[in-house]
């Protein structure tokens, strides 16, 4: 089985570049013989959706079976990110490697990144189901699923959004049990613009379609 790690990535501040530089890391050791592409799409601002859909198709070009979709500011562990490597190849649905997210303080991923455990960093959010971080997921799936919305051009939604269409099209997406370390940098914007208002109104239409695949598929093909 060939397997790709893909991490949208486009360094902006000293923050997010430690955090890709430690993720990387980490992925190489856990995959030392995954294809790893740290992917840019181009667009302006930088567009995580369509970097992620470069991402797999450049995976799929390659031959790869299963791909490993990873946030440049989060580290899995690894014993469930094998586990849904694997249930990715055998079943065609999505899977997530963990049911909980970590999101550590800016002290917490300075300690972190010397080398503490993650139980003795300080961490600001603790919280059980988050599906954004790290999807894991067969390239012909993620077409059958329509790939991300590239509509979603700010901070946020976009992988909600896929997550339903997954859901929706694939079948349940499969959780492990296991965390997600979340390295902190300086927020992005989350509301207050034109371009936030418009990502989260398309959140709500993605919300709307949940389990009804003519209307997931009709939300899909508006994107041309």
């Amino acid at each position: 089985m060939s397997v790709a790690v893909v991490i949208p990535y486009r360094g902006t501040t000293p923050e997010r570049e430690r955090a890709y530089k430690a993720v990387s890391k980490a992925l190489r050791g856990m995959l030392p013989d995954a294809v790893h592409l740290a992917v840019d799409s181009g667009h302006e601002p930088f567009n995580r959706a369509a970097s992620r859909n470069l991402g797999v198709r450049l995976a799929g070009d390659a031959g790869c079976d299963v791909v490993v979709l990873c946030d440049a500011d989060t580290i899995p562990q690894k014993t469930p990110l094998l586990a849904a490597i694997d249930g990715a190849r055998e079943d065609g649905r999505l899977h997530t490697p963990f049911n909980r997210f970590l999101g550590l303080t800016e002290q917490g991923a300075h300690d972190y990144l010397q080398g503490a455990p993650v139980e003795a960093c300080e961490v600001e959010l603790d919280y059980a189901w988050s599906v954004g971080g790290v999807f894991v997921i067969r390239p012909d799936a993620w077409a059958a699923a329509g790939g991300m919305d590239e509509r979603f051009t700010v901070w946020g939604s976009e992988d909600v959004a896929f997550v339903r269409a997954a859901d929706t099209l694939l079948g349940q997406t499969l959780r492990h049990p296991g965390h997600i370390v979340h390295l902190w940098h300086p927020p992005a914007q989350r509301v207050g613009t034109p371009a936030n208002d418009a990502v989260w109104d398309l959140a709500a239409r993605y919300a709307q379609a949940d389990r009804d695949a003519n209307a997931m598929r009709a939300l899909i093909a508006e994107r041309g």
